[in-house]
């Protein structure tokens, strides 16, 4: 995360540290498979947060280059991850265009 600091009249962007929380997110995604249960329900358990508000949150996390250094094969995995499911969309959405998308 970036923060704009305006204190000196510079306007300077500077790193924050992660959080517990975000060190928590990384850590979960390392183990959360040893866990009984849903993933989903277990983000809700563990982060009250919603499915999608932790996906969002994971995907700003793992781009900063602190998560990286905290956690460099985990975030690596998870970029990989992303990715692949990026190309797999963008792939179904070049098929369906090139079939006319109205079979």
């Amino acid at each position: 995360m970036r923060v704009l600091v305006i204190g000196d009249g510079r306007g300077k962007a500077v790193d924050v540290a992660l959080t517990e929380r975000d060190m928590a997110i990384l850590d979960f995604e390392r183990s959360w498979w040893t866990q009984d249960g849903v993933k989903e329900t277990l983000v809700h358990q563990q982060f009250a947060l919603s499915a999608t508000g932790y996906y969002q949150l994971l995907n700003e996390l793992i781009d900063r280059p602190e998560a990286l250094e905290y956690d460099p094969l985990g975030v690596r995995r998870l970029r990989r991850l992303r990715a692949r499911k990026r190309r797999a969309r963008l792939g179904e959405i070049v098929v369906s265009s090139a079939h006319g998308g109205d079979d």
